[in-house]
């Protein structure tokens, strides 16, 4: 799983517990993408989005340490038919950081409906189709490994028998798309993207439950070494990552591809990979085709196959994860809003 179902704090409920993000060229612009309550959490699940919650895109600018652009988008409770009213604001400078800050509003309307903003902006948020795929059994193994810094044992897996664990599994998606002429972005300016939701607190503030940047970190590095690692490092913050998580995730690394023989030098190893996955943010060119690969991240198309690309980068070594991004096409679209509805 991507992120799907990491920290106790969100499996409280499943309407806060974000599963991906994607960034991408559109129709007419940059989409920013949010997956989240995961129908794998089975009789868990609740319906809809949480109406005391916010979801949030975070944008940095031109390398800015702290998000200075904020897409926050807020939803009521569902009426009679299950739908929800959906409002989009944007907040920028000193604003986007600030929970106190109230934003400008800049599109309303409702769940499973295309909603139009200002220069040229869409959103649309509803259930769909989850276009993350990947063989759980192959995830249990390469985190097993990481966990004890040992040889990655594949007894009882081939790629050429894997299956989804996703298949006909649904999530909640929220998609933006900003148009290339929107003067907030733009083409051709380097952005990094992270997502968070966040619950209403009883004293007036707000909580942050869930937060994501890059796929697969959760499930590869915090959850199977410690839970309360992974719950903790949901409530913060991208700019104190290197500082709070750097070490542990470079002797995490270095201790697996030293078992498994795939680096001279596992300590630098170990810490080059820190150093490319922290802070944990998305880093996306916008105008240009989205590439999530081995070589190189550049955003990440609903179609990119992040797990090969995560355990390969862990592992230090070609991993097939056996899965085809055309053995999920039907969760995806070339056309706005890109994810599949499903009601």
């Amino acid at each position: 799983m991507s992120h799907h179902l990491d920290s106790a704090l969100a499996l409280q409920d499943t309407r806060l517990d974000l599963t991906d993000q994607y960034v991408f060229p559109g129709e007419s612009g940059t989409v920013l993408v949010m997956n989240l309550n995961s129908s794998a959490a089975g009789k868990d699940a609740k319906p809809g989005f949480h109406p005391e919650a916010r979801y949030e895109f975070k944008v940095h600018l031109d390398g800015a340490t702290v998000e200075n652009l904020s897409y926050r988008i807020t939803f009521d409770e569902p009426d009679r038919r299950a739908e929800q009213a959906v409002r989009l604001h944007v907040l920028t400078g000193a604003e986007a950081p600030d929970d106190a800050a109230t934003g400008e509003l800049v599109a309303e309307g409702r769940t499973h409906t295309m909603i139009s903003g200002p220069n040229g902006l869409r959103l649309w948020a509803g259930r769909a189709a989850d276009p993350f795929y990947i063989d759980l059994t192959l995830l249990a193994a390469v985190g097993a490994a990481v966990k004890d810094g040992a040889r990655l044992d594949l007894t009882g897996w081939r790629s050429d028998a894997a299956t989804n664990s996703f298949a006909d599994t649904t999530i909640h998606s929220i998609v933006l798309e900003i148009a290339d002429d929107d003067p907030r972005i733009g083409t051709g300016r380097d952005i990094c993207t992270w997502i968070t939701s966040k619950l209403a607190t009883d004293a007036g503030g707000w909580r942050q439950v869930n937060r994501f940047g890059h796929p697969m970190v959760w499930p590869i590095l915090r959850q199977p070494v410690d839970t309360e690692w992974a719950g903790s490092a949901n409530l913060g913050h991208p700019d104190t990552d290197a500082r709070a998580d750097g070490d542990r995730i470079a002797q995490l690394v270095a201790g697996v591809v030293a078992a498994n023989g795939t680096s001279l030098d596992p300590s630098g190893y170990g810490e080059q990979v820190a150093r490319r996955l922290l802070p944990d943010l998305l880093p996306y060119r916008t105008g240009t085709p989205a590439s999530y690969g081995f070589n190189g991240f550049n955003g990440r198309t609903l179609a990119c196959n992040a797990p090969e690309t995560m355990f390969s980068l862990i592992l230090n070594r070609a991993t097939t994860a056996g899965l085809t991004a055309q053995q999920n096409a039907s969760a995806r679209s070339d056309r706005f809003p890109y994810v599949v509805a499903a009601r």
